[in-house]
């Protein structure tokens, strides 16, 4: 017997409105091109012959196995494992490294004056600015982040995990305008004071 073992990203979605799913793909399809998509709901003949079109692979209506190590644990799960000082109220500002196996969970906006080592996470509903490499995983639901990653990177931007190819060698800003995800290089080079 001849077997194999693949490791599959996979993006999750819940169809309710046909243009809604067709637009938010045309916009972001680029990002999914090496995702399964797991499509919960009724897939119309139109929604199929734009996934074939789009030659995305997906599977509809399939319960998929969750385990601990899933990218799709909710926020509530997450626990800050090292309290936080508050500068303002919705601003917080940390100038140590996220360590391996730190989990930070962040409400409202960080500015990280430090490197998110591999295995390190932070979980945050603002804006968020990293100075530093990222090795570890990043889920911001703010408008914005600005930050630089590595290949072992795992970045999370709105739900939509983003592909480090486009993180890497500068810092960049990302952000979500009008249900569209946009990377934009600030700088080629970034040296912070």
């Amino acid at each position: 017997m001849l077997t194999k073992q693949y490791s599959v990203k996979v993006f999750e979605v819940t169809l309710e409105d046909e243009s809604e799913f067709i637009a938010f793909f045309d916009k972001n399809y680029v990002m999914f091109t090496n995702h399964l998509i797991s499509i919960y709901g009724e897939v119309s003949p139109k929604i199929e012959t734009y996934l074939q079109e789009k030659n995305l692979k997906y599977i509809v209506n399939t319960q998929l196995p969750k385990n601990r190590a899933s990218k799709s644990t909710p926020k509530e799960q997450v626990q800050e494992k090292k309290p936080v000082e508050k500068i303002q109220d919705n601003l917080k500002v940390i100038d140590k490294l996220v360590r391996s196996g730190q989990e930070l969970k962040i409400q409202g906006d960080l500015l990280l004056l430090s490197r998110v080592n591999s295995g390190g996470s932070i979980v945050i509903d603002g804006n968020l600015i990293i100075t530093q490499i990222v090795e570890g995983d990043i889920r911001c639901n703010g408008n914005f982040m600005m930050l630089q990653a590595s290949p072992k990177a795992n970045i999370v931007f709105h739900e939509v995990e983003v592909d480090n190819k486009y993180l890497q060698d500068k810092l960049n800003r990302v952000e979500l305008i009008n249900n569209e995800i946009r990377i934009t290089p600030v700088l080629k080079e970034t040296k912070w004071a």
